[in-house]
């Protein structure tokens, strides 16, 4: 069951010039669901209020087996009220969520997900549950 918490989620990505912005965009809506998208030469952005965003992931975090390198990346990058994550860009085009430790394993460059919350630990503890 998905927390009452307040939350707020940014994604975002670099466009590099061989990419096309609708397959950009398909990849975080593939994951995300249709959130609204900005989309400039160099970037794509989008933004969400709800931890619904990300059930997504949360599903592929149980069913991969992937709670123990979710927790330690999501700790590590943990400042205050917030966290981050990078997936892999490629895979979320085909509708597949893999987790990047390092900004380089996405070879076109990864999709980061910012979470910010008064209650991070709470929002940490559910998508890996």
């Amino acid at each position: 069951m998905i927390p009452l918490v307040d939350c707020s989620i940014d994604i975002s990505c670099s466009k590099n010039p061989s990419e096309d912005s609708t397959k950009l965009e398909y990849a975080i809506t593939n994951i995300f669901g249709n959130l609204d998208i900005q989309t400039s030469k160099y970037a794509l952005k989008a933004s969400s209020k709800s931890l619904e965003t990300l059930t997504k992931i949360h599903e592929s975090i149980t069913n991969h087996n992937t709670k123990k390198i979710y927790h330690r990346i999501l700790n590590d990058n943990l400042s205050e009220n917030s966290t981050w994550f990078y997936i892999n860009k490629q895979a979320a085009f085909v509708n597949n969520v893999a987790v990047c430790e390092h900004e380089d394993e996405s070879p076109l460059g990864p999709i980061k997900v910012m979470l910010y919350s008064k209650n991070i630990q709470r929002i940490i503890e559910w998508l890996i549950s």
